[in-house]
């Protein structure tokens, strides 16, 4: 053993995280509570700046799941948290109203798009299809996208962004799931939904295209969590993999040719399951080309390499003991600092943002 393995390099990104720091509680005037979706903005545009941290809700001030309608904004340079938007609960276009889901990107042309996974009474007894929000950069409602391919758009996003065009993955988990009742069953019907957008000069994105590119994943209605169903997605470097983080499978899989295929994968091939994973859920790719996944059933991040498919360890990042395992269904949104040096993720039951770095 020479001196220069006593220093070797980290096997992994998440060996260069030390500290986390809770920078804000995420719940706005109205009381909305149970942050989800993490979005970084890539650009300045109206109210936002980059590098800007939009969260939103899930559920109303009553704590009612599918029924959260706001997005805060974080600013890192100020410690500032202001109200971005108020999206009317009973919104025209949006089948069954708005309960503000994982599914939330802003693209470089300004827009924000957010899914709405919505019910009536925080149960799946009153679920609707939901739909996307479009939305302006300064929080202003300007389109909706509803067809029969999006019902009840779940995880959170994976975008490829060029501007004047832009294609979403999205997760649709509302397939078949019906009331929470008993030990309810698992409906392998979700879905894996290609978007590719078309942005006219200071319009708003159309769809040009839909395309099922992953089918066959389990979606349950829970109690709990409302559903549990396929959450986190995440490209490739080279962008010829979708990965998707298969809660009900308790695994990750890959989907080939994800910009470019015309027919469904299905639920693709796995990537790897069990071991670390407790019911995955959001998902983003660290520098080193990793793939960092939180746990649902506990508060834990985990790091796989994709290329080898093991999972290298996984990290406490939610200690709260006041669930058991502790940090159990805490864990949703995730998303990596622009300097790509750490990451934002969200502690639900607290209802705070916290800086991994």
């Amino acid at each position: 053993m020479g001196p220069s393995t006593a220093f070797a390099d980290p096997i992994g990104f998440l060996e260069t995280i030390h500290r986390h720091t809770t920078l804000i509680n995420t719940v706005p005037d109205n009381g909305d509570q149970n942050p989800y979706a993490i979005a970084i903005a890539p650009v300045s545009a109206g109210a936002v700046k980059q590098g800007d941290v939009l969260v939103d809700n899930f559920n109303n001030a009553a704590n009612l799941q599918g029924t959260g309608s706001t997005i805060v904004d974080y600013r890192p340079d100020t410690k500032q948290m202001t109200l971005f938007a108020s999206i009317p609960r009973e919104l025209k276009g949006c089948p069954g109203g708005i309960g503000l889901s994982t599914a939330m990107t802003m693209l470089r042309s300004g827009w924000i798009i957010v899914g709405s996974t919505p019910s009536n009474d925080g149960t799946t007894d009153t679920k609707g299809a939901g739909c996307l929000v479009v939305l302006d950069s300064q929080g202003k409602i300007v389109s909706t996208f509803a067809s029969p391919n999006i019902n009840d758009p779940w995880g959170n996003m994976a975008v490829v962004d060029n501007g004047g065009t832009a294609t979403l993955f999205v997760s649709n988990a509302g397939f078949g799931v019906g009331a929470a009742k008993g030990i309810p069953p698992v409906y392998k019907q979700a879905t894996v939904l290609r978007l590719d957008l078309e942005i006219p000069d200071g319009k708003p994105p159309v769809i040009k295209h839909e395309t099922v590119i992953g089918s066959g994943f389990g979606a349950q209605a829970d109690k709990g969590v409302f559903l549990v169903g396929p959450t986190g997605l995440a490209l490739s470097a080279d962008k010829k993999l979708l990965y998707v983080s298969d809660a009900i499978g308790n695994r990750i899989t890959e989907i080939d040719d994800p910009l470019t295929r015309d027919t469904s994968a299905g639920v693709g091939r796995q990537l790897t399951a069990d071991g670390l994973l407790h019911r995955p859920l959001a998902m983003a790719t660290a520098p080193n080309g990793h793939l960092l996944v939180t746990n649902a059933l506990n508060g834990q991040v985990v790091e796989i390499d994709p290329l080898s498919g093991k999972q290298i360890y996984a990290r406490w990042i939610d200690t709260d003991r006041a669930q058991t395992p502790p940090g159990n269904g805490d864990l949703f949104g995730i998303a990596m600092t622009p300097e790509g040096d750490g990451f934002y993720y969200v502690e639900d039951d607290v209802n705070t943002l916290v800086l991994a770095k």
